[in-house]
């Protein structure tokens, strides 16, 4: 995981661009994860764990209906925490993780269902999700193995979505920073 988000870390850094996290199931661990990484200050403008489901309507403005009708734990919702702390941290890229990791199930959703989302410079202003990207998973394990994974599969979103947004000039910028060819 440090891989991924050193890795992260220095697109971004390339990029000149920021990075907000909303957390759900994973309680704090992504945040963590990335301010292990030396240096992330230059990047990373802050996390806002909403546990409780209606902090996600009230601090990351994910709207009350969608939640009403589909629960907390669901591929939109991810969507909307991961554009509402983009906005609200006032970053260039926000993520989010929402789901099930036990031991019960919750709205429905069985243990393991998870939903991780990407929400990128390219979001449209009126809210509706249009620049980034949600992964649905199926987790199997504990609680802990459930989490861990959760993180390790944001970061790995976000990576892809940042590799996949580089232009040719900006890889080979970054190419040659870190000693490549």
């Amino acid at each position: 995981m440090t891989s991924t988000t050193a890795d992260v870390l220095r697109l971004l850094t390339v990029r000149g661009e920021t990075l907000a996290v909303a957390e759900s199931l994973t309680g704090g661990l992504v945040a963590a994860a990335i301010t292990a990484v030396p240096g992330s200050s230059k990047v990373f403008r802050g996390s806002v764990t909403a546990y409780a489901t209606e902090l996600k309507h009230q601090l990351l403005g994910v709207d009350a209906t969608l939640l009403d009708q589909h629960g907390a734990v669901d591929p939109q919702v991810a969507a909307q925490m991961a554009e509402g702390v983009r906005k609200a941290l006032g970053a260039d890229w926000g993520i989010s993780t929402t789901g099930v990791a036990g031991p019960e199930p919750q709205d429905g959703q069985p243990v393991g269902t998870v939903h991780v989302a990407v929400a990128g410079p390219s979001a449209t202003v009126s809210g509706v999700f249009g620049g980034g990207k949600v992964s649905s998973l199926r987790l199997n394990g504990g609680r802990t193995e459930i989490r861990m994974e959760s993180v390790r599969s944001v970061l790995a979103l976000l990576l892809q979505e940042l590799a996949g947004e580089q232009t040719g000039n900006e890889r080979a910028q970054d190419t040659e920073q870190n000693g490549g060819t």
